[in-house]
C-alpha cells in the first residue's frame, strides 16, 4: 500500500483499522471549508423537489459527509451508503443516527463484479465524491460507471465530484458510452471537476 503524508498522518492506508480510520477522519475533516461547498454545489444539480422521497446510492459513502449534505437538501431521501471500509461506515452510522430509518449501509468492494447486486436498487440518484479516482485505473473507473448506470432507473442521475488527473473529457465520453445522456461538466478546477449525467434509459 502507498504511504500517505498529510497533516502529520504518514503511514500506509488501513481502511479496516478503526484506529487508523479515526485518525484519518480527523485529518480529512480539515478539508471541510473547501470541500463542503463543492458537495453542496454538486448536489444542487439533483433535479428533485426538496420534500421528494427518492432512492439514493452514495458510492464510497465513507463517514457520511455526502449523505449528510444530501439530507440537508432532501430530508425525505432514502440513502444506501456503500463503502469498502466497515470502520468508515460505522462512523457514518454514528454521525447520521438521527436519520437511521432512512439509511442502509453496505460493505463491498467496487472492484468486485458482485458489488451492484450487494447494494440493490434501482436508484433515482447516485452520488460520489473524491472516491473513484482511488481505483487508479481508468478502465476500472469506467466499469464502475457502467455498473452505476445499471443501478439507476431510466432518467436517474449520477453526480460525481472527483479528481480527474488525465482530464475530464475521457470520463465524459466513457459516461456517454455507458448509457448516460446528457453528460455535463458542471464545474472544473483541474484536476477537480463536478460531472452530472442522466441515465438515458437505453441499455449500453
Amino acid at each position: 500500500m502507498p504511504t500517505v503524508t498529510r497533516g502529520g498522518l504518514s503511514k500506509p492506508h488501513d481502511w479496516h483499522s478503526s484506529d487508523y480510520v479515526t485518525e484519518w477522519i480527523a485529518q480529512d475533516s480539515g478539508r471541510d471549508p473547501v470541500r463542503r461547498p463543492r458537495l453542496r454545489e454538486m448536489l444542487s444539480a439533483a433535479p428533485f423537489a426538496r420534500e421528494a422521497r427518492f432512492a439514493v446510492l452514495d458510492v464510497g459513502g465513507g463517514y457520511g459527509a455526502v449523505t449528510e449534505e444530501l439530507l440537508q437538501l432532501f430530508p425525505a431521501a432514502e440513502v444506501t451508503l456503500q463503502d469498502y471500509s466497515q470502520p468508515m461506515l460505522a462512523e457514518a452510522h454514528r454521525r447520521l443516527a438521527a436519520h437511521a430509518a432512512q439509511l442502509r449501509y453496505v460493505v463491498c468492494d467496487l472492484t468486485d463484479p458482485g458489488w451492484p447486486a450487494a447494494v440493490g436498487g434501482p436508484f433515482d440518484l447516485a452520488v460520489s465524491a473524491i472516491v473513484l479516482h482511488n481505483l487508479r485505473d481508468d478502465e476500472k473507473i469506467f466499469v464502475c460507471y457502467r455498473a452505476i448506470r445499471g443501478l439507476l432507473r431510466p432518467g436517474g442521475w449520477f453526480l460525481n465530484y472527483d479528481l480527474f488527473f488525465d482530464g475530464v473529457e475521457g470520463h465524459l465520453s466513457a459516461l456517454r458510452a455507458a448509457g448516460f445522456a446528457p453528460v455535463e461538466c458542471r464545474w472544473q478546477e483541474p484536476p477537480r471537476a463536478i460531472v452530472a449525467s442522466r441515465s438515458n434509459g437505453v441499455t449500453a
